[in-house]
């Protein structure tokens, strides 16, 4: 199975001070231990790393994550997440463009998402979201 990891559970797991005692951080780290297809996207890859300033760090993550599979966005997945949006925005859920965009892929790709984010509980509610 592979599993869409999302940023907020990857901050929690790669804290200064270490991982935060969280289940979605030891249901990731099970994952991780199990061999699960832990899968990212380009963008949470890219929300992932900017967020450590020091260059030696963020050198030691891009090679950390250069094993997971990317999960890519294409015109199916860029249309589905402006449908997911008007959807959202329909029903009163305010979803960021980047949130649906990571839905969008989730659900092409047939992954569930590993998430802490509280608007991905509201997406789901409304689509074909798996959450894990």
């Amino acid at each position: 199975m592979r599993v869409l990891v999302d940023t907020s559970v990857w901050s929690l797991a790669l804290r200064k001070r270490g991982p935060a005692d969280h289940p979605a951080v030891q249901k990731l780290t099970r994952l991780l231990d199990d061999g699960e297809g832990v899968v990212l996207t380009a963008i949470l890859l890219q929300e992932i790393l900017q967020a450590f300033p020091a260059e030696s760090t963020f050198r030691r993550l891009v090679s950390y994550f250069e094993p997971f599979e990317l999960l890519a966005a294409n015109r199916e997945e860029a249309v589905a997440a402006a449908r997911l949006h008007r959807l959202c925005a329909s029903r009163g859920i305010a979803a960021s463009t980047a949130d649906c965009a990571i839905a969008a892929v989730a659900m092409i790709a047939d992954c569930p998402l590993l998430t802490t984010d509280r608007d991905f509980e509201r997406i789901a509610e409304i689509s074909a979201l798996r959450l894990l």
